[in-house]
């Protein structure tokens, strides 16, 4: 059985966040760069909800996971990648 491509603007709606091209750019903007020694739930910006769902997505490996890494490395930048 397949599992189901998600994908970025996905995980946006998931989060509950504006989920169109303009409004994750616009949300990329204003929470970049995220320093490197901040694990991406823990990130002032979110609310309690979201950091469990960040935290359960990574923890359990879930279909979420690589959205989630790669939110977070677009949250660093090319920094805060290396």
């Amino acid at each position: 059985m397949n599992k189901p491509v998600q994908h970025f603007n996905d995980l946006f709606a998931q989060l509950g966040l504006p989920c169109d091209d303009a409004g994750i750019r616009a949300f990329l903007a204003a929470h970049s760069p995220l320093a490197a020694g901040v694990g991406l739930p823990e990130a002032p910006f979110w609310t309690p909800a979201q950091k469990a769902f960040l935290r359960e997505s990574v923890a359990q490996d879930a279909e979420w996971a690589v959205l989630v890494d790669q939110l977070s490395a677009a949250l660093r930048g090319p920094e805060g990648t290396k």
